[in-house]
């Protein structure tokens, strides 16, 4: 339980990081309302965590090249689902679309693969602590 409650945690910060730098670089092509910006961030992460089991296994039974790009595909209909659902995300032009799923995406990964280490900073000392030495390590 503690690990999901973990994940989500992550994943919502790591999606909160990669809107905001989209909304910096993209704008005003990309607009996020400030009031809305919470909402918007909670409704992208839930289409995500929704979604992407779904894309998935679409692209499984019929398009097995779309296997490694399934986290772009997934940040795309999230934004696309993210945008109809409220009013406090606003995208407009097809290049703006583009630059938005990278740009999410890039700095998703960045935040996924580092947010741990400063987050749980202390839980992975202690961990590490108690684990028994082996001979190589």
């Amino acid at each position: 339980m503690m690990r999901l409650i973990a994940s989500t945690v992550l994943e919502l910060i790591a999606n909160a990081i990669g809107l905001l730098v989209a909304y910096l670089i993209l704008r005003p092509d990309f607009m996020i309302d400030a009031v809305s910006f919470i909402i918007v961030v909670a409704i992208f992460t839930a289409v995500r965590f929704i979604l992407a089991p779904l894309i998935f296994k679409l692209s499984m039974r019929y398009a097995r090249v779309l296997t490694g790009g399934i986290s772009l595909v997934t940040i795309f209909v999230s934004l696309l689902v993210t945008s109809l659902l409220s009013s406090g995300l606003v995208i407009t032009g097809v290049s703006t679309w583009i630059l938005a799923t990278l740009i999410i995406w890039v700095f998703g990964v960045v935040a996924m693969l580092l947010l741990p280490l400063v987050i749980f900073k202390k839980t992975l000392a202690a961990a590490r602590a108690n684990q028994p030495r082996t001979p190589l390590g």
